[in-house]
């Protein structure tokens, strides 16, 4: 009867056993915000190995599924632009015809292919963009796709591996998305925060300074005051040369901060303050 019971352990182990190894080409994802855009990439990440990579794993001239394993794909939430060309919102496949001193880079609509097309379609490329190869100091082992150098407005799409490095200057519509929700919420009823948040982007973006003084003003109104309030007011104030008000304002602001037990404000208040009264 054990032995009946043991072969039957031994069965049931070889029939759902099953062996893990790690994979040569591991897959990678990439969430990232970019201003107000959402972009995801999946790709896979073949490694050197000690191979000579571009020239000869990759050759000059010929496509290459910027990766390994199934369609390295790129997906926006918005119309972009990346490296000059224009891409509605979606997902698409990369491919790369890389070059000695420039590369060719693909964004094709059918993403569910295995590795490279069984056959081209010239209309399923949206766009494409030829940029310049770089060379590294250091060689980069496993083939990277990075998004880099981000501000509101876009970022840096870049590729590397081995010693080549390319990058895409993405840019994204933050600027226009902004707009049209401060334009929408202000036609409703904006709440303090509205305000405060409309009043700092027309003046980070050099927009309607007074606009932006009567929003800090309601936002101020409305949420009974916060130091960091009075902060984003003394620097409108400022940079409408209505010195001796920007002074007043940075006075509450540090009276609240310290009230607060906030020293990055206290520094920032008093540093104001000292400037701006010679």
């Amino acid at each position: 009867m054990k032995k009946i019971y043991l072969f039957t352990i031994l069965i049931c182990g070889f029939s759902f056993g099953q062996i893990q190894t790690p994979q040569p080409s591991p897959f990678s994802k990439i969430e990232q915000v970019v201003g107000l855009t959402d972009v995801t990439i999946n790709y896979s990440r073949p490694a050197l190995r000690n191979r000579v990579i571009m020239g000869e794993l990759v050759p000059y001239g010929e496509m290459w599924r910027a990766g390994a394993n199934a369609n390295t794909t790129i997906e926006f939430s918005d119309a972009v632009v990346l490296g000059g060309q224009k891409l509605e919102a979606g997902k698409y496949a990369i491919f790369i015809r890389p070059g000695v001193s420039m590369w060719e880079v693909f964004f094709y609509t059918k993403t569910d292919n295995g590795g490279l097309p069984g056959e081209w379609d010239p209309k399923a490329v949206a766009a494409v963009a030829e940029i310049p190869t770089t060379t590294l100091e250091n060689p980069v082992e496993s083939f990277t796709i990075s998004i880099d150098d981000l501000d509101q407005n876009g970022a840096q799409l870049n590729f590397r591996w081995e010693k080549t490095q390319t990058s895409l200057k993405l840019e994204v519509p933050t600027d226009s998305k902004t707009m049209a929700s401060i334009e929408k919420t202000m036609q409703g009823e904006p709440k303090a925060q509205d305000y405060y948040s409309a009043a700092i982007y027309y003046r980070e973006t050099g927009r309607d300074l007074k606009k932006a003084k009567d929003w800090i003003s309601k936002a101020i109104e409305m949420d009974s005051g916060k130091y960091w309030m009075y902060r984003q007011q003394a620097l409108i104030l400022h940079a409408l040369n209505e010195n001796e008000a920007a002074i007043a304002a940075s006075q509450t602001s540090l009276k609240l901060a310290i009230e607060a037990g906030n020293q990055d404000y206290v520094r920032l208040n008093e540093k104001a303050i000292e400037e701006w009264s010679k």
